[in-house]
């Protein structure tokens, strides 16, 4: 399974014959070049930031799955191909308490490796969130901090999860010109040995391959300030 990030929280992930673009952003709002890559599936944490859900520049032919469309009872679930992909409810910059938004995470299987995306949830994960999460092999983890969930929520949320590999995103990069915190500040939280500065925007992985302990692998966003 390969995972390339392109920026912010958007990745293309490319496995069991499929290619899923992750919470594609727009370029006007990032100051990134535009996703152009094809994909079979389009995911997005909710359909009205365009930070977050913005398609218009990726050809078309992808099955859309807006991941607030499937945050009621019983709707929790979508199936394309063979893989299942899962949504749980979240809320969105908690920094605005009178008006976060809706917004939802996900998490799918590709290559037998089990892989959340955080979306853009800005609260404490609570148990049943945490509960949806566990299992997760890899996490797309937001380690930008507030609006998004704080570092220390989510690092309490890591130590319960237990990914054997986390990915950061949605934090400071040449580009977006909105407050995020530069990586240093979550990896302050791991040991050095348990951190990866891959030097790519791409990383491959295998079942077998995955490591025993939780390690982060930062990886360098392929799409370049416009």
């Amino acid at each position: 399974m390969k995972i390339r990030w392109l920026g912010h929280a958007a990745f293309l992930l490319k496995g069991d014959n499929l290619r899923i673009i992750t919470d594609p952003y727009d370029p006007d709002v990032t100051n990134l070049k535009p996703i152009v890559e094809s994909a079979d599936v389009v995911l997005r944490s909710s359909g009205d930031d365009r930070a977050h859900c913005f398609v218009d520049t990726i050809p078309p032919g992808y099955r859309l799955l807006t991941a607030t469309d499937y945050i009621e009872p019983g709707k929790d679930c979508e199936k394309v191909g063979n893989t299942n992909f899962f949504f749980m409810p979240s809320r969105e910059s908690l920094i605005h308490k009178e008006v976060p938004r809706d917004n939802a995470f996900y998490r799918f299987e590709l290559e037998g490796i089990r892989i959340a995306h955080l979306g853009d949830v800005g609260n404490r994960l609570s148990d049943n969130q945490l509960s949806f999460l566990r299992g997760t092999d890899i996490l797309l983890a937001l380690t930008g901090g507030p609006p998004t969930i704080s570092l220390d929520d989510l690092m309490y949320a890591i130590g319960i999860i237990n990914p054997k590999v986390i990915i950061p995103m949605h934090f400071r990069i040449p580009g977006p010109t909105f407050s995020m915190f530069p990586i240093e500040r979550f990896i302050k939280y791991f040991e050095d040995k348990r951190v990866v500065r891959v030097g790519s925007p791409e990383i491959d992985f295998t079942k077998p391959n995955l490591p025993d302990e939780t390690k982060v692998f930062i990886l360098d966003p392929a799409k370049k300030p416009r």
